[in-house]
């Protein structure tokens, strides 16, 4: 037995634990200075992490009247969460057209494992049968949550 009454083997073992809670820590912190994950219209298969927040990022323009919602059937809540929405400005006027508009970005919370199917709707009165109006667009995505 060593001075003190602790023994190698448990300064080893607190030292591992010490080291695994700064790693973990650290961990953390990088992940919200990153930010969430940003998919777009053509990622229909999306993978993330129980915990994790990522964002869909849609082309938008405020000036046609259309809006962009989660429409029916709706994902399952257990899975995935709605977590807020917010306008992107336009870019500088470099690239495509669709960007001088600027688009939307709704955000969601992976809650737990599990498989839902999110679906998007840009719609003009977002009322029953919206899908159907002309100009609507339809987006499906699957959401997988390990």
């Amino acid at each position: 037995m060593e001075s003190g009454g602790i023994t190698r083997n448990s300064r080893a073992l607190v030292a591992v634990v010490a080291v695994t809670a700064l790693l973990v820590a650290l961990h953390s912190v990088i992940s919200q200075l990153s930010g969430p994950e940003v998919f777009g219209p053509g990622d229909t298969e999306i993978s993330v992490s129980a915990g994790d927040r990522f964002t869909l990022e849609v082309p938008d323009d405020p000036g046609d009247g259309y809006h962009w919602i989660v429409a029916a059937p709706r994902p399952d809540p257990a899975v995935l969460r709605a977590a807020g929405q917010r306008r992107i400005a336009p870019d500088d006027g470099a690239g495509p057209p669709s960007a001088h508009h600027g688009s939307r970005a709704l955000d969601f919370a992976a809650v737990r494992p599990g498989r839902t199917d999110l679906r998007l709707l840009h719609c003009l009165r977002c009322a029953a049968g919206a899908a159907d109006e002309p100009g609507a667009e339809v987006l499906n995505f699957r959401v997988t949550v390990g």
